[in-house]
C-alpha cells in the first residue's frame, strides 16, 4: 500500500462531497417525526417532481441507480441466452446487472472524444437483444443514433445516466426519450438522497417496473394503509426490494429544487479548469460536442504519456501528496478478474477503452468547490507537469 506523505497544514481538496443544506436537513426532520419515513407520500412527490423537470412521461424512484438498470432489464424481458450491448467505460454495476437477469454482455468499444459507446463500433458486433447505453462522465451519447439503430434493428435502449442528471441532447433533457432511462442520487452525484436512484421512461412499462421493485406486490404500504385502503396486496411476479424511502426521497426533493444552482456552479469550475488546461500541450481537457449540454459529473483529465516520465499513477500519487483528491473513472469492464476470466477478453480486444484508461484521471468538482480549491488544484496539476515534462 503506497503512503501519501503531505507536507503539514496542506491544503486538502476532497475529490466530490455532497451539497446538503439546512433545508435538506429540515426536511429529512420533518420526515422523521411525520407517519411515513419508509416508500410513502414524499416519494411519489418526488417521483411527480423529477419526471415534470426532465419531461419523461413517468418516474419511479428506487433506491439506486443500479436497481433502475436491473428492473429496466427484467420489464423488457431481458432472459438468459440474450446479448446485451454496452461500453466498457462504465462502472461495473452497468454490466452486473446483464450478468443478473441471465443475459451476456456485449462490450463496444468507445469514441475517442466523448469515451461513449461508439454506434459505429455497435454496428459491427452482430445482433444484440438490448442497447445499455451510459451517458459517460455527463456528456449525452449520440441518442439519435442510438434511436436509429434500435428501430433499425428492433431493439430496446436502456439509458444509463448515473451521471446525467441535467443533460440535454439537442436541447431536450436526457430522460425525456421515451427510453427507460436510470438516473443516480449516490453521495458523489450532481445531486443526492443519500442512496438512491430514479427510472424514467414509458408510461405502461414503468407499470409493470413498479411492480417489480417491491416484491411483486399489487400495492405498496401507502396505498394499502391510506383511507380507504385494504390491506389486502397480491404478488404479480417475483419481484426485488428496490424501493426509495421516504426520509430519502425529502432530501432528493430539495436537492431538485437546488439542481439549477448546483450547475451553474460546476460549469464555472469546468471553465476555469478548461482555460487553465487549455495552453499545456501535455494535458488534453474533456470533449463536449456542440450539440449536447453536459451535465460535468466528471473533468476527466487526460494525459499526453509521451510528452511527460511520469505515468498516470505516479500523476494521481502526486496529487495526493499535494492535498489534491484525484480518482479514476473508470477501470475497463474488460480488464476486472471476474469477467476478464469469464469471457477471456483482454486488455486490447478494447483498444480505444483501454488506452484511454491508462492516460486518465478525474479532478475534483463539487458544488461547494471554492476558487480558493480550483486554483490549489490547477497549480497543483501545473506543479506536476512542470516537474515531470519531457
Amino acid at each position: 500500500m503506497t503512503t501519501i506523505d503531505r507536507s503539514p497544514g496542506i491544503r486538502i481538496v476532497p475529490f466530490s462531497p455532497p451539497d446538503i443544506g439546512e433545508e435538506e436537513i429540515r426536511e429529512a426532520v420533518d420526515t422523521l417525526r411525520s407517519d411515513w419515513i419508509t416508500t410513502g407520500p414524499k416519494t411519489a412527490l418526488f417521483e411527480h417532481e423529477f419526471a415534470a423537470y426532465v419531461g419523461a412521461p413517468g418516474a419511479l424512484a428506487l433506491n439506486s441507480c443500479t436497481a433502475g438498470l436491473h428492473i429496466a432489464l427484467a420489464t423488457l424481458g431481458i432472459r438468459p441466452g440474450d446479448r446485451v450491448a454496452t461500453t466498457p467505460m462504465t462502472f461495473a454495476a452497468s454490466v452486473n446487472v446483464i450478468e443478473h437477469v441471465g443475459a451476456t454482455p456485449v462490450l463496444v468499444d468507445v469514441e475517442p472524444d466523448t469515451l461513449n459507446l461508439s454506434p459505429q463500433a455497435l454496428a459491427s458486433v452482430g445482433p444484440v437483444d438490448a442497447v445499455i447505453a451510459v451517458h459517460y462522465a455527463g456528456h449525452p451519447v449520440d441518442v439519435d443514433a442510438l434511436h436509429a439503430y434500435a428501430q433499425r434493428h428492433g431493439v430496446p435502449v436502456v439509458e444509463d445516466a448515473a451521471h446525467a442528471v441535467a443533460a440535454r441532447h439537442r436541447g431536450r433533457m436526457i430522460g425525456s426519450h421515451g427510453n427507460l432511462t436510470a438516473f443516480s442520487f449516490y453521495a458523489t452525484k450532481n445531486m443526492t438522497t443519500c442512496e438512491g436512484g430514479m427510472l424514467t421512461g414509458d408510461a405502461k412499462l414503468l407499470e409493470r417496473a413498479r411492480v417489480l421493485h417491491l416484491h411483486g406486490m399489487s400495492k405498496d404500504a401507502a396505498r394499502r394503509y391510506e383511507k380507504g385502503g385494504s390491506w389486502r396486496y397480491d404478488i404479480l411476479a417475483p419481484g426485488f426490494k428496490y424501493n426509495m424511502t421516504d426520509l430519502a426521497a425529502a432530501i432528493g426533493r430539495v436537492q431538485l429544487r437546488r439542481l439549477e444552482s448546483f450547475q451553474r456552479r460546476r460549469r464555472e469550475i469546468v471553465a476555469r479548469y478548461d482555460a487553465a488546461f487549455a495552453s499545456i500541450e501535455e494535458l488534453q481537457g474533456p470533449s463536449v460536442r456542440p450539440e449536447v449540454d453536459s451535465s460535468h459529473h466528471l473533468y476527466v483529465l487526460r494525459l499526453h504519456l509521451d510528452r511527460l516520465r511520469i505515468d498516470r499513477d505516479e500523476f494521481v500519487l502526486r496529487l495526493a501528496r499535494a492535498g489534491v483528491t484525484a480518482s479514476v473513472h473508470f477501470i475497463p469492464i474488460h480488464v476486472h478478474p471476474y469477467y476478464r476470466e469469464r469471457y477471456g477478453w483482454r486488455a486490447h480486444d478494447y483498444p480505444v477503452a483501454y488506452g484511454n484508461f491508462l492516460r486518465m484521471l478525474s479532478l475534483p468538482l463539487f458544488s461547494r468547490m471554492t476558487d480558493a480549491d480550483v486554483d490549489h488544484v490547477v497549480d497543483s496539476v501545473r506543479g506536476i507537469v512542470d516537474a515531470t515534462r519531457r
